[in-house]
């Protein structure tokens, strides 16, 4: 299987917001985090149109990126996993 999914990836520290809420610390998805997750999630939807799958996965991803600064990948793969789950695989525990 392979999927494109359009949109500049967005790194973790980007989408994922934090504030303290009396005294113990919340970190939630923000806005552009939810509106990319839901973007992605659409066009996985129109690219695979099967039962979520139950099975040892393998997993290459490519990152696009419109810059040529440095980024540092491990902080793209968060959003791009969350937003299959459910739809290619149950669990992104799946992926060995």
């Amino acid at each position: 299987m392979k999927f494109i999914l359009l949109g500049e990836p967005q790194s973790t520290n980007h989408i994922y917001k934090s504030h303290c809420k009396f005294g113990h610390p919340c970190v939630y998805l923000s806005k552009a985090g939810k509106d990319l997750k839901e973007a992605y999630q659409w066009q996985i939807k129109s690219q695979y149109h099967s039962q979520p799958l139950q099975i040892g996965l393998k997993l290459t991803v490519e990152l696009w990126f419109g810059t040529k600064r440095i980024h540092d990948l491990d902080n793209y793969n968060k959003l791009l996993l969350d937003a299959f789950t459910g739809l290619v695989w149950d669990d992104d525990s799946q992926i060995e």
